[in-house]
C-alpha cells in the first residue's frame, strides 16, 4: 500500500493520483512511489494509456519538498540524490505508452518539471505554471533547463527561469507549453476522453510513435528517418497490424491484442 500515490485501471486507461495535502509537494517518498507505479504499469496490457492527476483544488504540484533542501547544502553527495529524481522523471518521459497530465492549479518548480516529462499536458483555466527557483537562490534542477527549452524555445524558457515568473494556462497554451485549456473541473474529463480514444488503438504502433519522436528529436534528420523506417518495419511484424488491416477490409472495428 503506497502512502501518497494510487492507481485505478478502467477500459485500458490507468489513472495515477498523487494525494499529499495541502499542496502535493514532491518528496523523495513521492518520487519513489511514482517510479514504482510506472514500473508496474510498463508491461501491464490493461493499461494502454496513462492519465496523471493530483488531489485537492489549489495545486497540481506546488514544487519540491523544500524541507528536504537544507540537508543538501554543502553536501558532497547531493548529486546522487538529484540523479535519483532524474531517473524517475526520465522513466516517465521514456515510458512506452501515451501519458497525459492534468494541471489543475499551482504547477511550480518540481511540479512544472514533472509535468514536462509527460507527453500531453491539459491545463484547467485557473492553473499557473512556472519555475520560480531563482527566487530561492537556486535554479531548476529537475530537468527544467533541458525540457522546457525543447518545448517552448530557448528565449521563452530563459525568460521564465531568469525571472521566476509564472504563466497563465492561456499563455502556456499560446507558447506550446500545454496542449489544451479547459474550464475549472473539466481537465480530468478531457484527459479521460483523450486517453479513452488512445486506449482503443494498439500499443505496438503507439509505443513506436513515442520512441520515434523522443529519440528522433535528438538525432539529425537523416538518422531520425532511419530510426522511423526501422520502427515502421517492426510494426509490420506484429499481430495487430494484421488485425488492423483485416478489420479495415472487413469494415469492422479492430480488436487489438497489443502483440
Amino acid at each position: 500500500m503506497k502512502e501518497y500515490v494510487s492507481v485505478e485501471k478502467k477500459d485500458g486507461v490507468a489513472t495515477i493520483t498523487v494525494d499529499r495535502p495541502p499542496l502535493n509537494v514532491l518528496s523523495k517518498q513521492v518520487f519513489k512511489e511514482l517510479g514504482d507505479v510506472f514500473d508496474s504499469l510498463e508491461h501491464d496490457n490493461e493499461a494502454v494509456a496513462v492519465v496523471f492527476t493530483t488531489a485537492g483544488e489549489k495545486a497540481f504540484v506546488a514544487g519540491a519538498d523544500i524541507k528536504e533542501f537544507p540537508e543538501m547544502i554543502g553536501n558532497k553527495d547531493m548529486k546522487k540524490s538529484v540523479m535519483e529524481g532524474h531517473d524517475v522523471l526520465n522513466r516517465i518521459d521514456a515510458f512506452p505508452k501515451p501519458t497525459i497530465v492534468v494541471l489543475d492549479g499551482l504547477t511550480l518548480g518540481g511540479g512544472c518539471e514533472l509535468a514536462l516529462a509527460f507527453d500531453i499536458r491539459i491545463a484547467e483555466e485557473q492553473a499557473t505554471i512556472g519555475l520560480p527557483e531563482i527566487k530561492l537562490g537556486i535554479f531548476p534542477g529537475g530537468g527544467g533547463t533541458q525540457r522546457l527549452p525543447r518545448l517552448v524555445g530557448e528565449a521563452k524558457a530563459k525568460e521564465m527561469m531568469y525571472t521566476g515568473e509564472s504563466v497563465s494556462a492561456a499563455e502556456a497554451k499560446s507558447i506550446g507549453l500545454v496542449n489544451q485549456v479547459t474550464a475549472t473541473g473539466e481537465g480530468i474529463t478531457e484527459a479521460m476522453k483523450m486517453a479513452g480514444k488512445m486506449s482503443g488503438y494498439s500499443l505496438e504502433p503507439l509505443s513506436r510513435i513515442k520512441k520515434a519522436v523522443n529519440q528522433g528529436m535528438e538525432l539529425n534528420f537523416n538518422e531520425a528517418i532511419e530510426l522511423e523506417a526501422d520502427l515502421f518495419k517492426q510494426v509490420f511484424h506484429t499481430e495487430d497490424v494484421k488485425e488492423g488491416l483485416n478489420a479495415f477490409m472487413e469494415k469492422r472495428k479492430p480488436t487489438f491484442s497489443h502483440k
